[in-house]
């Protein structure tokens, strides 16, 4: 498998509060040459399965909080080398989903680097657990998302793509993060979203949405929006994979990172989650 790199032009900075803890933060994207790393203080951490430390309601690389939609939008464009700088430890809220990034990246434009040849992916890779799955396989850019609520609204929500790299930008990377109004009060109890507001994030009650949506399936867009990003920590370009998910969230989707990054790469250390 050929994998093509490339990096960005130049800088490019973004500022918001943290998703969950509605921090200011200032983020600056550097262009790189080995990889992506995330810098906050005196932590720098590449973006890989083994290095997440934490998978609830976000991924965690070490104590870089909510990489996944920044994550997406370099898989979305195929940037597979960057230097993420942060002055605080979780990346901004935004608009609740990678839109901001991708535009403010194919504003400032891209370098080709060297390309490389990874090993391929032979073998396929599925999960299987407690009602969720994800399957990986070797192929066209082929992904899909069902999202499932049981009896609750919408019951059963589901979006696909026959050409992820392509569609990314304008089908998958507006779709916001989302939350059911009857978890509200305790995700606030629990401080959670404090960088979100009703523009940012998709409210859904128990007949529908309760704010605009920007799609009719914004909610399984965005969850495939967060597969990507997640997956991308195996660092194969998403254009050569064909992945189902269904009901995943970080958790699984970082498990099934680490099973792909060890399809393509041999042996490697367990993620820590």
């Amino acid at each position: 498998m050929i994998k093509a790199r490339k990096t960005i032009a130049n800088d490019v900075s973004f500022e918001g509060l943290g998703l969950h803890s509605g921090v200011p933060v200032q983020v600056v994207v550097h262009p790189a040459e080995n990889g992506i790393w995330f810098r906050c203080g005196s932590e720098n951490i590449q973006a890989l399965p083994e290095n997440v430390s934490e998978t609830t309601r976000c991924t965690r690389l070490g104590t870089v909080s909510t990489i996944e939609h920044l994550m997406s939008a370099f898989a979305g464009l195929e940037v597979t080398d960057a230097v993420v700088e942060l002055s605080e430890p979780e990346l901004p809220g935004l608009d609740g989903s990678s839109q901001i990034y991708v535009q403010s990246l194919i504003d400032i434009g891209f370098a080709a680097l060297a390309e490389v040849e990874m090993p391929p992916l032979f073998s396929r890779v599925f999960l299987q657990e407690d009602g969720l799955k994800i399957a990986i396989s070797k192929g066209s850019g082929h992904w899909r998302y069902e999202y499932q609520t049981g009896d609750r609204w919408p019951g059963r929500q589901g979006f696909e793509t026959t050409d992820v790299a392509q569609t990314y930008a304008a089908e998958i990377a507006p779709a916001r993060t989302f939350v059911l109004a009857e978890e509200i009060p305790m995700i606030i109890q629990l401080g959670l979203g404090r960088g979100l507001d009703e523009d940012s994030a998709v409210i859904v009650g128990i007949e529908g949405y309760k704010n605009l949506a920007r799609f009719p399936d914004e909610l399984a867009r965005h969850k495939l929006l967060d597969v990507i990003g997640d997956l991308y920590l195996a660092g194969v370009p998403i254009r050569h994979l064909n992945v189902v998910a269904e009901r995943s969230g970080h958790r699984a989707n970082v498990h099934a990172a680490a099973m792909l990054w060890q399809a393509v790469s041999g042996p490697k250390p367990e993620s820590a989650v």
